[in-house]
């Protein structure tokens, strides 16, 4: 059994790199589809609303790695053969989907409603002012705990080597089974998690100070 290698710092680079992959697949996939789930959250058939409002408490009640097990084992018995990584990205966009639909739901929601009557004076079409008045006001507010957001999709991302995706903590576990030299091995994976989500957690700070996000706005 021989120790810590070049070739094993190596693998856990390339690990970084499939992380960074899978949690931006996750949160593109999981942004498009939560902008969606806000959209329906918002509409103005309660039906609609009501319909969004489950499938968000579903899969908020859902731990991740159920999600998980869903997509990879469960859709592999009825024949959908996916890979790790598609597996992953799938369940991913899904979590993302219902938790960042209701961020922006609540962001959405944060702005005056006012400006939405102010639109509505100018003949604006109700699209025309959630695209042009509400959304842009919205966006502002909803910048911080969408980072926020996005620094714990990275770290949700571990539980991805269940499946048999090497990320970090897969590429970690693998090194570990030939050299065992846990502290050393996890260790270090511990501290990449860290230089990948501590800048981000830094940013997230610094644009809600800049953009007064705790601030009342005036109705």
């Amino acid at each position: 059994m021989g120790g810590f290698s070049l070739n094993h710092l190596v693998f856990l680079l390339e690990g970084v790199g499939w992380t960074v992959v899978l949690t931006a697949l996750a949160f593109l996939l999981g942004s498009l589809a939560g902008f969606g789930v806000m959209l329906l959250r918002i509409a103005r058939a309660r039906w609609v609303r009501r319909l969004a409002f489950a499938y968000v408490q579903v899969i908020q009640g859902l731990p991740l790695l159920i999600l998980l097990f869903c997509v990879y084992f469960g859709l592999g018995v009825i024949g959908v053969e996916l890979s790790p990584l598609v597996a992953a990205a799938i369940s991913l966009m899904v979590y993302c989907s219902a938790f960042l639909g209701e961020i922006w739901r609540g962001c959405v929601e944060a702005v005056p409603r006012t400006q939405g009557e102010a639109a509505e004076c100018l003949a604006l079409s109700r699209w025309q002012a959630l695209v042009d008045v509400i959304l842009p006001q919205a966006a502002r507010i909803a910048v911080p705990p969408t980072v926020g957001f996005f620094v714990q999709v990275l770290k949700s991302t571990s539980l991805a080597s269940v499946v048999g995706f090497v990320e970090l903590t897969r590429a970690s576990q693998l090194i570990n089974n030939s050299i065992f030299q846990p502290f050393l091995v996890f260790g270090l994976a511990g501290a990449l998690y860290f230089a990948l989500c501590y800048p981000l957690s830094r940013w997230s700070r610094r644009l809600e100070r800049k953009l007064h996000v705790g601030r009342r706005q005036p109705a």
